[in-house]
């Protein structure tokens, strides 16, 4: 189902290494800059983590490269990788 046309939709990735936190961690980022989640999924193979969120920064308090610099200091902090990219742009690379 395409996205209401009045939400701002990016696409959070997050990989590393599992430990307790990361979730906790990025959410809690997306969380206190009003950043709302839409859809999330994650997963634990053979000791690494990988998680994937759509999320609406329509609402947000701060800039899309705000909040790509706030995850990524967050992201290293618990030690992962965290890749940000607006829906329109995930699309159109994928489209190809």
């Amino acid at each position: 189902m395409p996205p209401r046309e009045d939400k701002d939709l990016i696409v959070v990735t997050v990989i590393g290494v599992d430990k307790p936190g990361i979730v906790a961690g990025i959410t809690s980022v997306l969380a206190s800059l009003n950043v709302n989640i839409e859809d999330i999924s994650q997963t634990v193979l053979r000791g690494f983590f990988a998680m994937i969120m759509v999320a609406d920064i329509s609402k947000a308090t701060c800039s899309l490269s705000q909040l790509r610099d706030k995850l990524e200091l967050k992201a290293k902090e618990l030690g992962v990788e965290v890749f940000v990219q607006h829906s329109e742009i995930f699309r159109a690379i994928h489209r190809v």
